[in-house]
C-alpha cells in the first residue's frame, strides 16, 4: 500500500526522523486556516499517490495565508496523471542550501534489503541514476544484521555526503530504517533529504509503501487507507479474504493458483482478440480450497462487475480435487439463486477430474458448459462474451 505524503510524514515523526511542522486540507479555507497556524511562507503540496508533482503545477510556494488559501483553491480538483487532488498538505518553507537522496527497499531479486543514497537529491533523481549511476550509491543490507551506526557511516561515506552533515545523515538513516522494520515497509524514500541554510537535515518529501502481507500486526494501518479510491469491488473481496484485482474486461476469471490464474489471463487474453478484443475483467485465485462458500464468494464478486459478460473457471485439482470443486461450483449456484445470471465455461483437470465433470453434467445447471482444455474453454468464454 503506497502512501500519500503526509501520512509518510506522520509516520517519520512518530519514528524521530526531522520534520517540519505541517498540516492537511481540503478546502481552501482550511488551507488558510492552517498556514496562519504555521506561520511564514508555506509550501502548498498536493496529495497524489504519483510522481511529478512540481512538474504538473501541484507543489506551489505561499508567501502568507491568503496566498496558500489562493495557491490551494488552484490545485485542490487538479487532475494530476489521472489523479484527481483532493487533499493538499501546507508545510512549512525551508531556507534549502543542499538536497540529498536517501532510500531503504526490499530487493527482491536479491532477496535482500537495500538502501540507495545521493548527494543529489532532488526531482531529477531519476535522471541522476539513469545519466551518472556513480552518483547514486547502493549499498546491500543484511536482515540479519540490519542497519547498525556502523553501517550508516559506511553508506553515508560511500555516497561522499559531505562531512559537516554526516553525522546528522547517519542518524536519519538510522531511524528510516526504524520507520521501514516497525511499520513493515517495502520501501521508505526521502527526496530530497535537505540541509537548510542553519545547517539542520531535514526530511522535506517523503514516500513509504507497506507491505500488505503484513496488515495483520499492523492493526493501526487501517487508518492509512484510501477508501475514497478503493475499488468496490476489491474491497467486497478483500472482506472476504480472497485475492481479486478488477481489470478493465469482460470475461470474469476464478482459478486456483497465482500461476494458473495468470496463464489464464494469457488465453483469454488471446482468444479474444478473435473476438472483438474481449479482455480478462479480473484476477481472482481462489488458493488451495475450493469449498461451495469460497466459489460462491468468488463467483458474487464477478457477477457484481457490470462489465463482466461470462465467467471463466480454471482449476487443475491438486489436493482439493475436482469432485470437490466441482461440488462447490454447484452449491455455490444454488446459493446465489437469481443472483447468478451469466454464462459460465468450465475447465476442469487434475486429481479426480472424471468425478468432477460428471457431478457438472449431472447438475446439467444451464449456466454451465463444460471444456476440456484451456484453450477451448478461454476461447469459448471469449465468445460468450462477446454476444
Amino acid at each position: 500500500m503506497d502512501l500519500f505524503e503526509y501520512q509518510a510524514r506522520d509516520l517519520f515523526e512518530k519514528h524521530g526522523v526531522p520534520v517540519l511542522a505541517a498540516a492537511i486540507a481540503t478546502t481552501a479555507d482550511e488551507a488558510e486556516a492552517a498556514a496562519t497556524k504555521i506561520g511564514g511562507k508555506v509550501v502548498v503540496k498536493a496529495q497524489v499517490k504519483v510522481g511529478g508533482r512540481g512538474k504538473a503545477g501541484g507543489v506551489k510556494l505561499a508567501e502568507n495565508p491568503l496566498d496558500a488559501r489562493e495557491k490551494a483553491a488552484a490545485i485542490l480538483g487538479m487532475d494530476i496523471k489521472g489523479h484527481e487532488v483532493r487533499t493538499v498538505m501546507i508545510a512549512a518553507a525551508a531556507p534549502i542550501e543542499s538536497e540529498y537522496y536517501l532510500a531503504i527497499l526490499l530487493d527482491r531479486s536479491n532477496r535482500t534489503f537495500l538502501v540507495m543514497a545521493s548527494v543529489s537529491g532532488g526531482m531529477d533523481i531519476e535522471e541522476v541514476a539513469h545519466t551518472a549511476p556513480e552518483k547514486l550509491a547502493k549499498i546491500p543490507v543484511s536482515a540479519v544484521d540490519g542497519i547498525s551506526l556502523a553501517k550508516a557511516k559506511e553508506i553515508i561515506g560511500a555516497a561522499n555526503f559531505p562531512s559537516d552533515v554526516a553525522d546528522q545523515v547517519a542518524d536519519v538513516l538510522l531511524k528510516l530504517w526504524e520507520v521501514f522494520q516497525s511499520e513493515d515497509a517495502t520501501l521508505v524514500e526521502v527526496n530530497p533529504l535537505v540541509k537548510t541554510k542553519d545547517g539542520k537535515v531535514i526530511a522535506l518529501d517523503g514516500k513509504i509503501t507497506l507491505d500488505d502481507n503484513a496488515e495483520f500486526r499492523q492493526p493501526d494501518h487501517d487508518a492509512l487507507v484510501d477508501h475514497a479510491a478503493t475499488n468496490a469491488l476489491e474491497a467486497a473481496a478483500k472482506a472476504k479474504n480472497l485475492n481479486y484485482v478488477k481489470l478493465e474486461g469482460e470475461v470474469g476469471i476464478i482459478g486456483n493458483g497465482a500461476g494458473l490464474v495468470m496463464s489464464t489471463l494469457d488465453v483469454v487474453a488471446y482468444a479474444g482478440k478473435k473476438h472483438g478484443g474481449v479482455r480478462p475483467a479480473n484476477f481472482l485465485d481462489i488458493g488451495g480450497g475450493a469449498s461451495a462458500q469460497i466459489m460462491a464468494d468468488g463467483l458474487s464478486i464477478i457477477l457484481g462487475d457490470k462489465d463482466v459478460k461470462s465467467v471463466f473457471v480454471n482449476v487443475f485439482g491438486g489436493i482439493t480435487a475436482c469432485d470437490a470443486v466441482a461440488d462447490g461450483i454447484v452449491q455455490a449456484l444454488e446459493l446465489l439463486g437469481d443472483k447468478a445470471t451469466k454464462p459460465i465455461v468450465v475447465r476442469l483437470d487434475g486429481n479426480n477430474v472424471v468425478e468432477g465433470r460428471a457431478i457438472l453434467a449431472k447438475a446439467a445447471h444451464p449456466l454451465i458448459e463444460q471444456a476440456d482444455t484451456m484453450d477451448g474453454a478461454a476461447n469459448r468464454a471469449a465468445e460468450l462474451a462477446a454476444k
